[in-house]
């Protein structure tokens, strides 16, 4: 390929990042605020992103991707077919879903956010490990079913601890916070519902 066809194509790939952007979230009906406030990147800059007025850096597409459960690949690949209304996740090619938590690693076990309103994956979390400091409030809902070890989770007021077999379904608008304190990994089927 020529230096001109090779930018070109580069050209292309970045002006599908706004379009991209705008359409994931306005597929989780998100407003440009609710947006800036869980992925910690300025409306303004959003905005910019949206309508190609600005090129983002690397972090900011990874905070923005973090907040809308894509990996950073989603804004910058090539689109290639339509999606198709199943999708089947093989147990050895479940993809890996980027998380900013330490000591959590996430196997994705669903289809493309573009396509539904569900996101789940497999989660592994090492004993120490937790959300962090903050807590965290989203929209939607999530839903975690403990397969191994003990799981702590403080939702508002009140602090559960899940065992193997238990399960825990709460609004994200909640602020919460979630925290390995045993010895051992804990595995999660971990699974992240879209509103609307």
């Amino acid at each position: 390929m020529t230096e001109a066809g090779e930018q070109g194509q580069v050209d292309e790939i970045v002006s599908q990042i706004g379009p991209k952007l705008r359409g994931l979230r306005r597929a989780q009906r998100h407003s440009l605020q609710q947006l800036a406030a869980i992925s910690d990147v300025s409306a303004a800059a959003i905005h910019k992103i949206e309508r190609n007025g600005m090129v983002p850096t690397i972090t900011t597409l990874l905070k923005l991707g973090t907040a809308l459960g894509v990996p950073v690949r989603y804004f910058v690949e090539e689109d290639e077919q339509p999606p198709e209304p199943v999708h089947h996740t093989p147990r050895d090619r479940r993809p890996t879903v980027y998380t900013p938590h330490e000591g959590l690693a996430l196997a994705g076990i669903s289809g493309s956010y573009r396509q539904f309103q569900t996101a789940a994956a497999v989660a592994t979390v090492l004993p120490g490990a937790s959300s962090g400091d903050k807590l965290m409030q989203h929209p939607g809902e999530e839903l975690v079913h403990v397969t191994e070890g003990v799981l702590t989770f403080k939702i508002g007021e009140r602090t559960y601890a899940l065992a193997e077999g238990d399960s825990l379904h709460f609004a994200g608008e909640v602020p919460h916070h979630w925290e390995n304190e045993g010895d051992h990994p804990a595995k999660a089927i971990w699974i992240a519902l879209r509103n609307g």
